[in-house]
């Protein structure tokens, strides 16, 4: 047997950079993760919006703000400088994050806004707009420069995960942020409970302030990607691609217009995150105990996402995601089903969102993880790598899907009765807006991860062919530098 058969594989990034990469998307996704789970309700809460209105806003700003992802893939192929092609937008983002996350969350109300009508709602898409752009900028990078970070597709899998159960984590932290503020601004939400009765809704300084503590703590963790990150996968820097060009890429790219649809098709699973605060007050009587509903699903996520990896290993990659969607559809319809029917157990509930947890790394890992592959998948085809573009379309389907699922909930929760009952003066919320809310949150979330798993059938970049694309990527680039 030869040395070469028995040398282990070459380790590209060390402890820092994973570090720097992970904590990167840790603060990004906390910035996301609290306007996705309390922009909503402070617009209903504090500013007197309606909630349906509030979530067709969102939809059309996220919709319309996608137009910018294309144009953002289209610069990141055609950037060159020691930076590389990925940190300069990076940098770009940080200062509209910062800004424009505190003002979605400035109360306007001592301005009338709330009697102006449609002024309010023309406000509340602008800001929002602007900060949809500055999401972009940030969002296309640091997802497309997993795809740099090294050329073996098994770290990257590993790194990948690592950097996507801190991604997790980051979008979930509003839950536990919210509260703190909460509890140190005086005169704010109660935290504490009694049985039987319902906290009162946070104040607008509780949500001005985080906001602003959030969009610090996370730019300042996403300018970690910048100074510590190195991109290793040769590219051919400086090129400008038209968009005819990036169209026929994402074309040729059979694999990746699959997982394209299939997050698509699944875009309810992102339902859950998006009235979370909502489901918080409903079902257990406070906005601040959000952290227990959302503590309970990111253990299992973070779960799913650790064993992932080795459930890849000892199938592949189209037979992961297959399972962890059938498996999301049949827990959640239970769920819905035993606290509709059966029990409202709060003990019973928790376990089932842990349960609904385990299947979250289809949503969260397993889109990068592909996405990646199929960047290598067209450079096997192709001779060129097109991070750029097709980032930029999986970022346009993140954000969409992210709206829509909020939007969606929100109908669902504006159905219900909720903001009748949040209205009155002492806050009693009837079985069957409990009800509506949980099938919201459990339900639909997971009838439409079954129905994402339909074009997986025909996913194929995996086991010997995966390995192919690999070795032979390896050969043409050891031959061009030896040139």
């Amino acid at each position: 047997m030869s040395e070469k058969a028995n040398a282990k594989p070459q380790k590209y990034m060390n402890l820092k950079e994973i570090l720097a990469y992970s904590l990167g998307l840790f603060g990004f996704q906390a910035i996301v993760g609290l306007l996705n789970s309390y922009q909503a309700e402070f617009y209903g809460s504090i500013m007197g919006a309606n909630l349906a209105i509030v979530g067709a806003i969102i939809l059309i700003a996220k919709i319309v703000s996608a137009v910018f992802d294309p144009i953002v893939g289209n610069k990141i192929e055609s950037t060159k400088g020691k930076l590389g092609k990925f940190k300069p937008f990076i940098i770009a983002s940080i200062p509209v994050l910062l800004i424009f996350t505190a003002v979605v969350f400035l109360d306007i109300t001592p301005l009338h806004f709330e009697n102006a009508g449609n002024a309010l709602y023309i406000y509340i898409f602008i800001t929002f707009l602007i900060w949809c752009l500055g999401m972009t900028l940030a969002d296309v990078p640091t997802q497309g420069i997993a795809a740099v970070l090294t050329p073996d597709p098994n770290e990257r899998t590993n790194i990948v995960s690592i950097a996507n159960t801190a991604k997790q984590i980051g979008f979930a932290a509003c839950a536990v942020i919210v509260p703190v503020i909460c509890l140190i601004i005086k005169g704010g939400s109660k935290v504490i409970v009694a049985k039987g009765e319902q906290d009162s809704p946070m104040i607008a300084p509780e949500y001005l302030f985080t906001a602003i503590a959030t969009a610090v703590f996370g730019c300042a963790l996403m300018a970690l990607i910048v100074f510590w990150s190195k991109e290793r996968v040769p590219y051919a820097s400086g090129e400008k691609t038209s968009f005819k060009d990036m169209f026929e890429a994402i074309k040729g790219n059979t694999p990746l217009i699959l997982v394209i649809v299939s997050y698509f098709l699944g875009f309810g699973r992102q339902m859950a995150m998006g009235i979370q605060v909502q489901a918080a007050y409903a079902l257990i009587g406070s906005q601040n105990l959000v952290i227990i509903l959302g503590i309970t699903t990111a253990i299992g996520s973070m779960i799913s996402m650790a064993v992932t990896p080795v459930l890849i290993k000892k199938t592949n990659e189209k037979t992961a995601y297959l399972i962890l969607s059938i498996y999301g559809f049949v827990v959640s319809v239970l769920a819905y089903i035993v606290y509709a029917f059966v029990t409202k157990n709060a003990v019973v509930m928790y376990i089932f969102l842990f349960l609904i947890g385990l299947q979250f790394s289809a949503v969260t890992l397993m889109p990068m993880i592909m996405t990646a592959d199929c960047v290598d998948y067209y450079e096997y085809k192709t001779g060129k790598r097109t991070e750029g573009p097709v980032y930029a379309l999986l970022s346009l389907t993140i954000k969409v899907c992210l709206a829509l699922g909020t939007a969606l909930g929100l109908f669902f929760v504006s159905k219900s009765g909720y903001s009748e009952a949040i209205q009155q003066s002492t806050v009693v919320f009837e079985e069957s807006t409990k009800n509506t809310i949980f099938f919201a949150y459990t339900a639909m979330p997971g009838i439409l991860a079954l129905l994402s798993a339909v074009p997986m059938f025909k996913y194929d970049i995996y086991g010997k062919k995966k390995e192919e694309i690999s070795a032979a990527l390896a050969e043409r680039r050891a031959s061009a530098e030896s040139e």
